[in-house]
């Protein structure tokens, strides 16, 4: 009997919700099945209360192969999906979800990139390095989300990340993994990563004043 990865995506869902890591009806989650196509997070639905018919079916050419609700919409977030599984086909799910930390991060750096610390969570994003210099990618966060990931497809086609992770500015963050229990783990991961940059901005503003 086939394992039904809406059930991983469900309970990742009520995790990140109470979190307050997908409030209301914030951010989106998806899996790939064995034909390629995958499940992502309807749009409009509270993550907190999932059920497996708050889904929908969607092929890596973005056409719906399975529509439980048919007044069901995918999520305005599908195309970042579909960038990153064109991007990483060895990718099986891809977690986005919106914090505050998140926001706040992104809006440490001018550029295109966040650089991350250099700390023992890192080996949990698979970097094994002494003193790693990593960043995360980071984008802008233009209203029009298929412009997003068309950036998202143009620039990783160019310069693959170190990490399987993304920023878009003001917006949330994106990763992506083997397994949606791999995700799980990155979404925390990062967070986590995020939550020790603002304490360590914070605690330097606090020494200048």
């Amino acid at each position: 009997m086939s394992v039904d990865l809406r059930t991983d995506l469900i309970v990742a869902a009520k995790h990140f919700y109470a979190q307050g890591w997908m409030v209301g009806t914030a951010g989106n989650l998806s899996a790939r099945l064995d034909d390629g196509s995958f499940w992502i997070t309807a749009s409009g639905r509270q993550k907190g209360n999932l059920t497996e018919t708050d889904f929908i079916r969607i092929n890596l050419d973005g056409t719906i192969v399975e529509q439980p609700h048919p007044d069901s919409r995918p999520s305005a977030e599908t195309s970042i999906h579909l960038a990153v599984y064109n991007s990483f086909p060895e990718a099986q799910a891809c977690y986005h979800v919106h914090s505050v930390e998140a926001n706040l991060v992104s809006r440490l750096a001018a550029g295109d990139a966040v650089s991350l610390p250099a700390i023992e969570m890192l080996k949990g994003l698979g970097v094994w390095e002494e003193n790693p210099q990593v960043s995360i990618p980071l984008f802008t966060n233009y209203l029009e989300v298929p412009k997003i990931a068309q950036e998202i497809c143009e620039v990783f086609a160019i310069s693959p990340p170190k990490v399987p992770a993304l920023l878009i500015r003001d917006h949330g963050v994106t990763v992506w993994a083997n397994s949606p229990a791999a995700a799980y783990n990155y979404i925390e991961i990062v967070e986590y990563i995020f939550r020790y940059m603002m304490t360590a901005s914070q605690s330097i503003l606090d020494d200048k004043f």
